[in-house]
C-alpha cells in the first residue's frame, strides 16, 4: 500500500485537545468588543472605539502563540508577550480590562506559579484602584467578574500544561518500556549465545592444544583428538543454529495480543478471532510473521480506524479500512519476502484492495 500520510497518534490528539481548549480561554477577551460596542452606542468617540477594537483583534491573534510554544518546549516568546502586554496596558487605560486575564494566562507557562499568582493579585488591585480613581460606579461587580476570569485563565493554563506534561511522560514511558523489552530480549539472546559458544569454544581450544602436544610423539593420537574437535565443532554449529531458530520463532498468541494492543493504542479498533490449537509450530510462526507484517502495513500505509483479524483452519484474513490511494507493489523485504517464506512451506499469501476502501491480507499455511 502506498503511504497516505502520517496518521495522527493519540499523543497528537491529546495535544490538539489541550491547545484548542486553551484557545477557548482567549475568547474571553472578546467581551471587550461588546464593551466597546456598548460604549459607542452611549456616545464614545468612534476613533477610540475603532482603534481599541483593532488593538483587541491583534491581541487575540497573538495570544494564540505562547501556549503552543510552551507545549513544544520552546523558549519564552518575549516579543509576543511584550506586544500583547503593551496592548493590554493601553486598553486598561481606556478601562477595557478584558484582556488582562488572558494576558496573565499567556504569561503563566513561562513564569513560576507563585509569580503568576502574585501578578494576578497585583493586576486586580491595580484595576480596583484605577476604577476607584475614575469614580466608576460598577467597580465591585467588575472586580468580581474580572477575578473569576483571571482565576479561570491562570489556573486553566496551569492545569492544561500539567495535563500535557503527564500525557507526554506517559507516552514516553510506553516507548521506553518497548525499547526496554527489546533490549532485554537481545540481552537474553546474547547471554544464551555466550553460554553456548563459551563452553564449546573452550572445549575446542583444549582439544586443539592436546593434539598439538601429542603430535610430535604420537601423530595417530593427535589425529584422533582432532577428529573429536571436528565433531565437537559440528555439534556446536548445530546448537547455535537451533538457538537462533528458536529465537526467530514467534509465539502466535503473543503476537496477536501485541498487535491488538499496538493497533488500539494508535486508535484503530481491532477485533481478533483465532483458532490456533491445531496448527503446527512452523505454521504458527509463519502466521505470526504475517500478522506482524500486516499490522506494520496498517500503521504505515493507511489511515485505518478498524481492523479485523481472523484465523481458521490455517487461513489468516486481516482486513482494514482507511485505504484511499492506489496500492503499489509489495516491498521485497516486506510482504514479498513473507510470500516467499510461505510458498517455501507450502502456503500462499495474497494481498490487495477490497471493496469499500478496504485492504485484505490473506495467508494460508498447512493446517
Amino acid at each position: 500500500m502506498r503511504r497516505t500520510g502520517r496518521k495522527a497518534t493519540r499523543l497528537d490528539k491529546v495535544r490538539w485537545l489541550i491547545v484548542y481548549s486553551s484557545d477557548i480561554i482567549i475568547l474571553l477577551a472578546g467581551f471587550g468588543f461588546l464593551d466597546l460596542y456598548l460604549r459607542r452606542q452611549a456616545g464614545y468617540p468612534a476613533v477610540l472605539a475603532g482603534g481599541a477594537a483593532v488593538a483587541l483583534a491583534v491581541f487575540m491573534a497573538l495570544s494564540t502563540r505562547p501556549f503552543r510554544i510552551a507545549v513544544r518546549g520552546g523558549p519564552r516568546p518575549t516579543a509576543i508577550l511584550t506586544v500583547t502586554g503593551v496592548i493590554t496596558l493601553g486598553l486598561a487605560v481606556l478601562f477595557v480590562v478584558w484582556t488582562i486575564p488572558v494576558w496573565l494566562g499567556s504569561l503563566t507557562p513561562f513564569v513560576r506559579r507563585r509569580t503568576a499568582l502574585l501578578l494576578s493579585a497585583g493586576a486586580l488591585a491595580a484595576v480596583t484602584a484605577y476604577g476607584a480613581s475614575l469614580q466608576t460606579a460598577q467597580v465591585l461587580p467588575l472586580l468580581l467578574v474580572l477575578g473569576l476570569l483571571t482565576a479561570l485563565c491562570v489556573l486553566g493554563k496551569i492545569a492544561n500544561l500539567w495535563l500535557w506534561r503527564v500525557a507526554r511522560e506517559a507516552h514516553e514511558g510506553q516507548e521506553a518500556r518497548s525499547r526496554l523489552a527489546v533490549s532485554e530480549e537481545r540481552l537474553r539472546f546474547a547471554r544464551d549465545l555466550n553460554d553456548l559458544l563459551g563452553q564449546s569454544l573452550a572445549g575446542i581450544s583444549d582439544g586443539a592444544a592436546a593434539a598439538e602436544r601429542v603430535l610430535p610423539s604420537d601423530p595417530q593420537e593427535a589425529a584422533r583428538v582432532m577428529f573429536e574437535v571436528r565433531d565437537q565443532a559440528r555439534r556446536s554449529l548445530r546448537e547455535v543454529r537451533a538457538t537462533v531458530q528458536n529465537y526467530r520463532a514467534l509465539n502466535l498468541d503473543e503476537v496477536l495480543a501485541s498487535v491488538r494492543a499496538v493497533l488500539e493504542a494508535a486508535d484503530v479498533r481491532c477485533s481478533v478471532r483465532a483458532e490456533t490449537s491445531s496448527l503446527t509450530p512452523e505454521s504458527r510462526t509463519l502466521l505470526a510473521a504475517a500478522v506482524r507484517e500486516g499490522a506494520t502495513n496498517v500503521l504505515k500505509h493507511s489511515k485505518a480506524e478498524q481492523c479485523t483479524i481472523t484465523i481458521e483452519d490455517g487461513v489468516l484474513e486481516m482486513c482494514n479500512d482507511g485505504v484511499s490511494a492506489p496500492v503499489g507493489a509489495p516491498a521485497p523485504n516486506g510482504l514479498a519476502g513473507l510470500e516467499q517464506r510461505l510458498r517455501g512451506a507450502g502456503g500462499t499469501l495474497e494481498s490487495g484492495p477490497a471493496p469499500g476502501g478496504r485492504y485484505l491480507l490473506r495467508a494460508a499455511v498447512p493446517a
